[in-house]
C-alpha cells in the first residue's frame, strides 16, 4: 500500500500541569535504560488502562479495586505521556506511526475504562455509556482538526489529560470513602454525579472547539461566489 506523504502537526498543551510535566518528562526520558524504548512504553499505558477498567469491575467486589484504579492511572501516565517524549529525545520520532498507533490503544483503553465503570456498581451503565460517547465525540474532533488545520491541540479548559487522570484518581479515593451522596434530600452515587458533570464539560469543549475550528476553516476556504 503507498503511503501519502505526512504533514506533521503542531502540538498545542496548555493545561495548568504542563509546563511541570514536560520537564519532569524530559528528565525521565533522559535516564531510562536503552533496552526500553517508546512501543514498550505505549505496551505499558494500553496494559494500565485494562487494568483499570479490570480493577473497577473488581471494585463490584472489593472496594480495594478503586486503589487499585488509582495505581493503574499513575503507570498509563507513565507510559502514555513518555513515550512520545522518549521518541522526541532521543531524536527517534515516527510521527505517521505514533500518532496512529497511541490514538488507537487511547480508543481501546477509553472502552475498557468506561466498561469496567459500568460494571463496577459504582456508576451507572447509562452514565458510562454517555461519558463514553462524550469523550469519542472529542476525540474525534480533536483528530479531524489535526487533519484540517495542523494543531493537535490536547488540552481544553486548562485541562489535558495528565489533569484528567488526577481528577478520576480523586474521585476514586472519595468514593473509596463515600460512594454516595445527598442532594435535595435525594441520595445519588458519586461517581453519577461526577459522570454527568464531565459529559456537560466533554460536550462544551466539543462545541467550543468546533465552532472555533469552523470558523477558521471558512475563513481560510470561503464559499465560491
Amino acid at each position: 500500500m503507498e503511503i501519502q506523504e505526512f504533514r506533521d502537526s503542531t502540538r498545542v498543551l496548555t493545561s495548568v500541569l504542563a509546563p511541570v510535566e514536560r520537564r519532569c518528562l524530559i528528565w525521565l526520558a533522559g535516564r531510562l535504560p536503552r533496552s526500553i524504548n517508546s512501543d514498550h512504553l505505549t505496551v505499558l499505558a494500553l496494559v494500565a488502562m485494562l487494568a483499570a477498567g479490570a480493577s473497577y469491575w473488581l471494585a463490584r467486589v472489593t472496594p480495594l479495586g478503586l486503589l487499585l484504579v488509582v495505581i493503574s492511572l499513575a503507570v498509563n501516565w507513565f507510559g502514555d505521556s513518555l513515550d512520545g517524549t522518549l521518541a522526541r529525545v532521543r531524536r527517534q520520532q515516527r510521527p505517521r506511526y505514533g500518532f496512529y498507533v497511541d490514538h488507537v490503544v487511547d480508543a481501546v483503553g477509553a472502552a475498557a475504562l468506561f466498561g469496567g465503570l459500568a460494571l463496577s456498581g459504582y456508576m451507572g451503565p447509562l452514565v458510562a455509556l454517555v461519558l463514553l460517547v462524550a469523550y469519542l465525540l472529542v476525540c474525534i474532533e480533536v483528530y479531524l482538526a489535526t487533519h484540517c488545520l495542523g494543531t493537535f491541540t490536547m488540552s481544553a479548559f486548562k485541562i489535558g489529560p495528565t489533569e484528567l487522570r488526577i481528577l478520576l484518581a480523586i474521585g476514586n479515593l472519595a468514593v473509596f470513602l463515600h460512594p454516595t451522596t445527598a442532594i435535595f434530600g435525594h441520595t445519588f452515587r458519586l461517581f453519577d454525579i461526577g459522570g454527568v458533570i464531565a459529559a456537560a464539560g466533554l460536550g462544551a469543549a466539543l462545541i467550543v472547539a468546533a465552532v472555533r475550528n469552523t470558523r477558521a476553516l471558512y475563513r481560510a476556504e470561503p464559499r465560491p461566489v
